[in-house]
């Protein structure tokens, strides 16, 4: 059904704020942002500004939700691409994409993440951010029962742990200074120490 002029209206106004607070968090990071920046540049009073997001912070998780979204598509299409044997190699290809998003814009990212963590999780934009993050667990799991010594509850608890340490990776003041390389090449040590022992095992 063809939509109305009222919500072609509504859609317009929120591509140009979600357009215009993109813009301006990826060149002033969120700590140099106003909201009345972002509504004067998207063309809205600032009243309609807040009918959309109330809060800056929302207005962050807005923007980089289609961000991350689109970081765990690629990354899974990635981890699908790999050849060869084990796990470590698509897993690593699945959240090479998600660091990458997340490290953007450092101040961004940190915020991001920070916010899907404490904030309230029943704010529909939170809300939205936290199911991307299970969907990129639900995927590193995914690849984890691909080998045949972690069963499924193992693989959900290692998924877990796996994400845990690219949040940390990725947030981390003392790992600022690291390019997304480094970064990530220390993420895969890690998850090759946290799977070894099982390999081992098995």
């Amino acid at each position: 059904m063809p939509i109305g002029r009222r919500e072609r209206a509504r859609q317009d106004k929120r591509e140009r704020i979600m357009t215009a607070a993109g813009e301006l968090f990826a060149r002033h990071g969120i700590g140099g942002v106003t909201t009345q920046q972002v509504a004067d540049r998207a063309d809205v009073a600032i009243g309609t500004l807040y009918r959309y997001a109330s809060t800056k912070a929302e207005l962050l998780i807005m923007v980089q939700n289609e961000k991350f979204a689109a970081a765990v598509d690629n990354g899974l299409a990635a981890a699908d691409a790999v050849d060869g044997q084990g796990v470590l190699d698509p897993v690593v290809a699945l959240i090479r994409p998600v660091v990458a998003c997340v490290r953007e814009q450092i101040e961004n990212g940190r915020t991001y993440l920070h916010e899907l963590v404490f904030g309230d999780p029943a704010e529909p934009y939170r809300r939205a951010g936290i199911a991307l993050a299970a969907r990129l667990e639900e995927g590193i799991t995914g690849l984890l029962t691909r080998e045949e010594y972690i069963d499924a509850a193992d693989a959900a608890t290692l998924a877990r742990v796996i994400t845990a340490i690219i949040h940390l990776s990725t947030t981390a003041t003392v790992y600022l200074h690291r390019s997304d390389e480094a970064v990530l090449a220390d993420i895969r040590d890690q998850i090759h120490a946290t799977l070894a022992p099982r390999q081992r095992a098995a």
